[in-house]
């Protein structure tokens, strides 16, 4: 063979495998889309809470849909391997599907439900894929910070066979509909996880079958590696060094404080949350796993952006937390509400590799989904004859509004507003939830002013007001949200966003954390927070301030402060103007 038939016969290999990597890409989207389409419950079918892909049968994973959230994705990047120490390769069959919602060996709290799925191609076992769904309940006090214990926050499933070759296990399934409050919506979306996982086997099999493969070991050993070898490369566009930062959130009776160190070396990037707060006896605590997920999702939003997700481009992250610091609670702490912590790991880290690009980090941002879980027809603790009577008024209901504030400013550009980042999850129709329960949204809109000023702004928040449609009917929400005492930091001079708020209409502020009463004939009103600006507001585009005026994202009042603190180069006349 020349030396031009070799060099065409290697372009021919390539070119082959970049086609098997798009159809494996197409494989694990279509698997995410059968979850959206199929799944009952609002997170999954509506906000997209879900995260779906195909591992390799040692666990490492290849490809992830593009759908989906990290939380999710990278939890699930290493629970998929407590599968294996679970039920060894040797003890799967064809129609076996797995099942757990451990917050240790899964993605964080007791509503996320994780399907391992094996694979068979003839005899051999090819793959195994895995999703993952936040189901509308799963038993315990609720969506609520109050649980003391992981006892008191639901039904906990270990590692189990959901479906023993093809057929489901008649026990399980009754265990699990004796204990939520939803069974039938339950009980749909582990059935849409079934379905899911199995519509991902149907496809790779097809492609095994074109591209005449027997399995999907060699192609998924050049994928991890080519994806490791670029995470490398984009490493060395960074300095080497080590930075710190320290993050203080609400926390649920007391501020925790986020210590992390960031080190950047040759061999990849070691984040360490030493001294952080330990933790709590409330439902704020983070698994690792969970913390896992999170911080390398801020790493790589930074660092090798482009590069696939997955076991290759994970590898170079090592991530430590002292056991029992609120980062990595362990069993049995109470963790139903680990997003408000966890998700604002990505901020805490740009803290750190701001000091070594500036150029390239955003600021801080609402992170925290603020999410409106609202509850009716169930008593609540503590009220009175009355407000006990009007919370029983009316049919039972249970729905999460998947809601969100702004993001940070980002380099050059505003912060996106009412956005839901790091999670990726989409805000929940009001149409849909009204539909779903007799509640009416007065007002959803823009939050004028929360976004940080700055030469690029903070994205804004949003303001939610909502009733219940029986004037004589209360009901409940359960609070979890954060940013309401330690508002999104900006940087490089610019201000901070808006701390949350949480409200009746009356005038009454709401904790923001808790299981609490809206009675009978009032508002709930939702005001999340904004994200930090970047810069000096003074040196903000006059055109850019003149369109926020426009379209009333910046109040006249806000505005002036720009031209304050710009006292030797006044407002345009356009921006005088409006």
């Amino acid at each position: 063979m020349n030396a031009t038939t070799s060099s065409v016969t290697a372009s021919r290999q390539l070119i082959r495998k970049q086609l098997a990597w798009n159809r494996l890409l197409s494989v694990v989207e279509e698997q995410a889309q059968t979850l959206i389409r199929t799944a009952f419950g609002t997170p999954t079918r509506e906000a997209g809470d879900l995260s779906a892909g195909v591992f390799l049968p040692d666990g490492r994973m290849v490809a992830q849909a593009v759908t989906g959230t990290p939380g999710h994705v990278n939890s699930m990047a290493e629970s998929v391997k407590h599968f294996l120490r679970a039920f060894p390769l040797a003890t799967m069959h064809h129609g076996d599907v797995f099942l757990t919602n451990d917050p240790w060996k899964g993605t964080g709290h007791l509503f996320d439900m994780t399907m391992v799925t094996p694979v068979f191609y003839g005899e051999r076992l090819v793959a195994l894929f895995a999703a993952t769904l936040h189901v509308i309940d799963i038993g315990g006090i609720g969506s609520s910070p109050d649980g003391l214990e992981i006892y008191h926050e639901g039904l906990f499933l270990p590692i189990l066979r959901f479906l023993r070759k093809g057929v489901i296990d008649p026990a399980v399934l009754a265990i699990i509909r004796a204990n939520v409050r939803e069974p039938a919506q339950v009980e749909g979306d582990l059935f849409a996880l079934v379905a899911c996982n199995e519509v991902g086997g149907r496809r790779l099999r097809t492609l095994l079958r074109e591209f005449a493969l027997d399995d999907l070991l060699a192609l998924g050993d050049y994928i991890i590696t080519q994806s490791a070898i670029a995470m490398q490369d984009a490493l060395r566009d960074w300095p080497r060094g080590t930075w710190h930062n320290t993050l203080v959130t609400d926390g649920y009776d007391a501020p925790i404080t986020l210590q992390v160190t960031v080190t950047i070396s040759d061999e990849g990037v070691e984040v360490d949350f030493a001294g952080t707060s330990g933790s709590v006896a409330r439902g704020i605590n983070v698994p690792k796993a969970y913390t896992d997920a999170y911080t390398s999702f801020g790493i790589r939003c930074l660092i090798g952006a482009a590069v696939p997700n997955n076991a290759g481009s994970l590898a170079p992250i090592d991530i430590r937390a002292p056991a029992g610091c609120i980062l990595n609670a362990l069993h049995p702490a109470a963790v139903t509400s680990r997003h408000l912590v966890g998700q604002l790991l990505p901020d805490a880290v740009f803290g750190a590799l701001r000091q070594a690009r500036p150029d390239r980090v955003p600021a801080e941002g609402s992170s925290s989904l603020w999410n409106l879980q609202l509850i009716g027809g169930e008593a609540l603790a503590g009220t009175g004859a009355a407000d006990a009577a009007a919370l029983r008024h009316g049919p039972r209901f249970n729905v999460v509004s998947f809601s969100t504030g702004g993001t940070g400013a980002r380099p050059g550009k505003d912060g996106l507003s009412v956005t839901a980042y790091p999670s990726g999850v989409r805000n929940v129709s009001l149409e849909i939830l009204e539909t779903q329960a007799p509640l009416v949204f007065e007002r959803k809109e823009y939050r004028a002013d929360s976004g940080g000023a700055g030469t690029v702004r903070g994205g804004l928040g949003q303001v939610i007001e909502v009733r219940h449609a029986d004037p004589h009917a209360a009901f409940l929400i359960a609070a979890a949200f954060d940013r309401v005492h330690n508002p999104a930091r900006g940087a490089l001079g610019g201000h901070d966003g808006a701390p949350g708020r949480l409200r009746l209409a009356s005038g009454t502020e709401l904790q923001p954390k808790g299981r609490q009463l809206v009675p009978a004939g009032e508002r709930l009103v939702v005001e999340t927070p904004g994200g930090g600006g970047i810069g000096a507001p003074s040196a903000r585009d006059p055109a850019r301030l003149a369109s926020d005026l426009r379209q009333g994202l910046v109040s006249t009042q806000a505005a002036a402060e720009y031209r304050v603190e710009n006292s030797t180069a006044p407002l345009s006349p356009e921006v005088v103007a409006v």
